[in-house]
């Protein structure tokens, strides 16, 4: 695969200086960075691909609609495929094959996030053993992006991270793990003071999704819409000039604010999963503006029409 081709990084750098006084050394402060500039980017979450549903068809014409646009780069949100948790291995590396053939109509550079049905043979009914290589998130290391990582755009410091947690039962939760955790707070103590920072996580930080969406028959076996310890997350936000973090992961738009730091979640490319709106949300994907130190976002439809739709 060639997605790991598309995985640019801009690294910016300040270095401090020293002077001398007579015989006396004196440290000089370090200046202040430059101020950040101005740029959009896209945002696209859960494209769940497949030859199904006319998905692959509905992919490219996402991709195209955002090849019209002035953006800089994009993040994919997670949820490249469907459905790596319960389908065979030659299924789910056929979809990311798929996946990145019909990207390429992108023509940007695409920094991804992982995604809980990025992860391969998590559910039994795969018939993928976890002794298997490319087991889990193996795949997806390997061969498209890192886990979690950090990365620079003209004076915007990005965080990606994985917001999937595998348990031992063979299924997932939304969970930051903690070397996660403990990388998180090294890497937002080394930004200078005022750094504009935005957060991308798969599954949501924070949401209202249980406040509005239907409540299941069964209740669910595991922490899912959600990171289960989203709290020691944001406490790491703190103090720091967090612009905001997108998520994807619930099919929905939505905008929670907490402590001034927007939570953003983004309606999915992929809608109701390719059946038409979620919850209202048709498929879409969300454009980011940076302005002056400010973050927008608005959300783009690219006329998608189901042929099986579900609308909800």
């Amino acid at each position: 695969m060639s997605m790991d081709r598309r995985h640019f990084l801009s690294l910016l750098g300040a270095a401090g200086t020293v002077a001398t006084l007579g015989h006396s050394p004196v440290a000089q402060a370090e200046p202040a960075p430059a101020p950040a500039q101005d740029f959009d980017f896209i945002f696209l979450t859960d494209t769940h691909i497949q030859p199904e549903l006319d998905a692959t068809k509905g992919c490219d014409m996402a991709f195209k609609k955002m090849r019209t646009l002035k953006a800089d780069f994009a993040i994919q949100g997670g949820d490249h495929i469907f459905d790596g948790l319960a389908v065979p291995k030659t299924r789910s590396i056929s979809l990311f094959d798929l996946y990145d053939k019909t990207q390429q109509d992108l023509s940007l550079p695409v920094h991804h996030t992982i995604g809980n049905h990025d992860c391969l043979g998590i559910y039994t009914k795969s018939g993928i053993e976890p002794t298997d290589p490319q087991y889990g998130k193996k795949y997806y290391e390997e061969h498209v992006s890192k886990l979690y990582y950090s990365f620079e755009h003209k004076g915007t410091h990005f965080i990606v991270l994985d917001s999937i947690g595998l348990t031992p039962d063979r299924a997932y939760e939304g969970r930051i793990d903690a070397a996660q955790l403990q990388w998180l707070a090294d890497d937002l103590k080394a930004q200078p003071a005022g750094t504009p920072i935005i957060v991308t996580s798969h599954i949501p930080i924070v949401s209202a999704i249980d406040s509005y969406s239907p409540v299941p028959a069964t209740p669910p076996a595991h922490h899912g819409n959600t990171v289960a310890n989203s709290s020691e997350v944001i406490q790491l936000f703190e103090g720091h000039n967090v612009l905001g973090v997108l998520q994807g992961h619930t099919h929905v738009n939505e905008r929670v604010e907490w402590h001034g730091v927007p939570y953003i979640t983004s309606g999915a490319v992929s809608g109701n999963w390719w059946q038409g709106t979620r919850l209202g949300a048709a498929e879409g994907f969300t454009v980011v503006s940076l302005r002056g130190g400010k973050l927008t976002t608005r959300y783009e439809t690219y006329g998608f029409k189901s042929i099986d739709p579900h609308n909800t």
